[in-house]
Order: structure tokens, then sequence, then C-alpha cells
């Protein structure tokens, strides 16, 4: 099963976007693919409830800033990562949902101007689009345990577009109102259906929306008013990032045509897996093998810290293999801050290879008194070997 698309690069927006340009988007997007617009297109069908869902999820302030935290794995009801899903008010997302939802902001009268204005039919030509944003773009940041413990700044190269030094990003000289849309950026276009006549509106495929054209292309850019480059960026990282997380940088995305502002470029973090310690939020997690004898008579155990260092750990007499202790405060910085703890779970180490001294010590210890099978564990050997009927 293909896994689900960023809800952002659904619509085409920016993680900073409001929630007038989610709306608009989402509205260009639903043009597009709407069911009545593309009958028996399963491919657009499917475009469409996908932008919807997304929509749904954005247009929500909590669902939005669940899906910021903890994209796809937050749950619906209870704000936490794990659920595998957005509460919709049922099972799952379904066509039928995201037709409704469509219908609820854009199926009768009012601001928005209903259905017929959404297909474009309610009247006037509106004004040509203008310079429009630069696409955000995203990068991936693998850090070490020991770089998020303690926050790192980082340099990645990345390769964007950037506005013509040429042109100055206006893509040529000449500039002039485009023929085919008059300026407004615009065209119209009648499409009969089964459910009656739609006019939709769509960006002037001459000028790309923009209303107008250049008469003289820019030699180095070919008239888009941007070129393509590399460059080298820092990224400060704070203590405590997590998988999942993405810090922005703003305006270090894709520059707009025509002298438009930039998108953002969007650092997604990932965590490079610790050869000893599992992390469980800000809380760290460590194994530590101890010979028997320390458990049986305590005793004291280093325990490594991130960074190299160490903490002594005191082992009390009787302490079971398995048991864990908690160190508090020798965990990781949280984003909020804070301190998460270092859960040391001791596991007793069994020798593989013995000496004979060893082993006449080890025979002798077995036969001690003290060391017999447990009263509590020959009961439940009894009961075993009673259901078996032996």
């Amino acid at each position: 099963m293909a896994a689900k698309r960023d809800y952002y690069e659904v619509l085409g927006v920016g993680r900073s976007a409001t929630e007038d340009e989610i709306k608009k988007a989402y509205r260009k997007v639903a043009m597009q693919f709407h069911p009545d617009r593309n009958p028996g297109d399963k491919e657009a069908e499917a475009k469409f409830k996908e932008a919807t869902e997304a929509y749904e999820v954005l247009r929500d302030a909590q669902k939005r800033a669940r899906y910021d935290q903890f994209g796809h794995a937050a749950s619906g009801p209870s704000g936490m990562p794990g659920g595998g899903g957005y509460d919709f008010g049922g099972a799952g997302f379904d066509l039928a949902d995201a037709l409704r939802a469509f219908m609820r902001d854009f199926g009768g009268g009012g601001s928005d101007g209903g259905f017929e204005s959404f297909f474009g039919g309610g009247g006037g030509g509106g004004g040509a689009r203008g310079p429009g944003r630069g696409d955000d773009l995203q990068v991936r940041l693998v850090l070490t345990l020991e770089e998020i413990a303690t926050g790192v700044e980082k340099k990645i190269r990345v390769k964007h577009l950037k506005q013509c030094a040429t042109c100055n990003g206006r893509g040529g000289k000449g500039e002039k109102q485009c023929s085919q849309c008059n300026g407004r950026g615009q065209v119209r276009r009648v499409q009969q259906t089964m459910l009656g006549q739609f006019v939709s509106v769509q960006a002037c495929p001459r000028c790309d929306g923009e209303g107008s054209t250049v008469s003289e292309p820019c030699k180095t850019c070919g008239g888009d008013g941007r070129v393509s480059e590399t460059e080298t960026v820092s990224v400060k990282v704070p203590a405590g990032v997590a998988s999942g997380n993405y810090i922005p940088l703003r305006g270090l995305g894709d520059a707009g045509r025509r002298g438009g502002p930039a998108g953002d470029l969007i650092v997604l973090i990932e965590e490079k897996d610790h050869d000893l310690f599992e992390r469980h939020g800000d809380d760290l997690h460590v194994d530590i093998p101890v010979s028997f004898t320390t458990l049986a008579l305590g005793g004291k155990v280093e325990v490594p810290l991130v960074g190299g260092e160490t903490h002594t750990l005191d082992v009390s007499a009787g302490t079971p293999s398995a048991h864990r202790a908690r160190i508090r405060g020798r965990g990781l910085t949280g984003l909020r801050g804070g301190k998460g703890d270092l859960i040391v779970r001791l596991m007793v180490w069994v020798p593989t290879k013995l000496s004979g001294a060893e082993k006449k010590l080890l025979e002798e210890l077995r036969k001690a008194e003290g060391m017999k099978t447990p009263r509590a564990a020959r009961s439940l050997f009894e009961r075993v070997k009673d259901a078996f009927g032996g």
C-alpha cells in the first residue's frame, strides 16, 4: 500500500500557509479533479478525495496542529500519536465524505459565491494573478543521537531556482499585455456535462497566469526569470528534535516567477538508530550486562551516558535480572525544556567459557541451599507437570 503524501504537498502550499491560502489552493485542485468534471476517471476521483482529506485536516486548527507535530501518525479524538488517522466522524474518509465537504463550503450561496462561482460561472473575469510564490523544497537531514542531545549546526547543499540576475527576474524585455487572456491571467472554458453547463476558469497557458508576456526573452533564463543554482546553507538544529520534526528556512525554496516571492526550504529531521541507546521521547533506555554475583551481593555498575561520560549506579543485594533503574535527568533535553531520564535495565551476564576451577565453584554454588529453585517456581513446575499428565 502506497504511503500517504504530505497534506501540504497535496494542496501545493507551504507549511506556513494561512487559512485563506489553504482554501484557495483546495479550490484550485478540487476544480481540476472534481468527479463532475472528470466522469468515469478513477484517478481524478482519487486525487479529488486526497485533496479534500488534506483540506479537512489543514482547515481545522486542532487537526492541523496535530498533523504538524505527528504527521499521518496522529490520531483523531485523542490528539496523540499512534492512532493511525484523523477523526472524520466515521470509519475512514471516502468519496461521499469528500463530496459533502466540498458542497458544505462551495455548494451554495455565501461569501464564496457558491458552486457556480467555484466552477467559474459567477460572471466577472477577475484580475491577473500576478507574480506567484515559488515552490517549497524539502531536504532530509540525518542526525546522530549525540547531535540531537546537544543540538548542532549543519551545512547542507541545496539546488534551487534563484532569481535571474540578468533580467532581475522579469524574464526579458518588452513586457506587454498577454494577447490570449487580455491581461486577466485567466481563461474561461465552457463544458457541457450531464449536470448541465459548467464554466471553468483556469490560469492562462500563454502567460502562466501572469497577465503579461515579454517580446524579448532573456537569454540567460530563457524567459522564466529564474536560473538553477546550488548553494550551501546553514541550519541550526536545537537539542531534542526527533524524526518527523521539521525546520523551515524562510525564502530558501524556489524563487517565484516574474519576481514573485521565494518559497521555503523545509528541513525534515531523521534520527539515526544508536548502537547502544533506544529512545522513547526524551527518555533513553539502555541494557547493561551485570554479573550474577553483583546482582546477588550488591555492588556498583558503571553506566555509559550519551556523549562519552559514565554514571555510577548502586546495585542493591538481591536485585533480579531485567530490573530497571531510573537515573533522573540523564536522558535528552526536550524541545520545550526539561530533561528526560535514563532507564537502565540490568541483565545478568552468563559467561560462555569457564575454567575448571570456575566450574567447580559454580557446582558448589548450585548445591548450596540458597541456590535451589525457589518455592514459587517449583510450584509452577509442578502445576505444569500435572497439567500434562506426568
